[in-house]
């Protein structure tokens, strides 16, 4: 049978052992605490052949690769909207950074009906999410 005073010196404890924690204090952040504030530097669009569509774009902060292949990817789906497409296939992304700058080379096939593939997009869809997370498009 647990007692009044078993609980209270467990109570006492537990207390004593958060007390003991400490906040960091060596500058350290964690990755979810990183503000993620882009700046996005432009789109250059060349017309590669047919549908085939180069897509260089440009910014700084970003926090990966990832980032880079995103905004190439809202370009693109913009693009083909532009076009009267409503799909694009992505074919590749190259990435580079120098310092805090990062560029993207990124190719698309775009369509009017869902293209074959696994990296498909629905151009309505992408230019929406894209427009909802603050990533320009074309």
């Amino acid at each position: 049978m647990i007692t009044r005073t078993h609980i209270l010196g467990l109570s006492l404890a537990v207390f004593a052992g958060l007390a003991a924690c400490t906040p960091q204090t060596d500058g350290s952040v964690a990755r979810q605490d990183v503000v993620f504030d882009p700046i996005y530097g432009g789109v250059d669009t060349r017309l590669l052949e047919g549908d085939l569509v180069n897509f260089h774009v440009e910014m700084a902060g970003a926090r990966n690769e990832q980032d880079v292949h995103r905004y190439a990817e809202c370009a693109a789906a913009q693009y083909a909207l532009i076009r009267g497409f409503g799909f694009a296939r992505h074919v590749r992304t190259t990435t580079d950074k120098s310092e805090e700058n990062w560029t993207g080379d990124a190719v698309y096939v775009i369509s009017a009906a869902l293209p074959k593939g696994l990296k498909t997009i629905d151009a309505e869809v992408i230019v929406a999410d894209c427009e909802d997370n603050g990533i320009p498009t074309v």
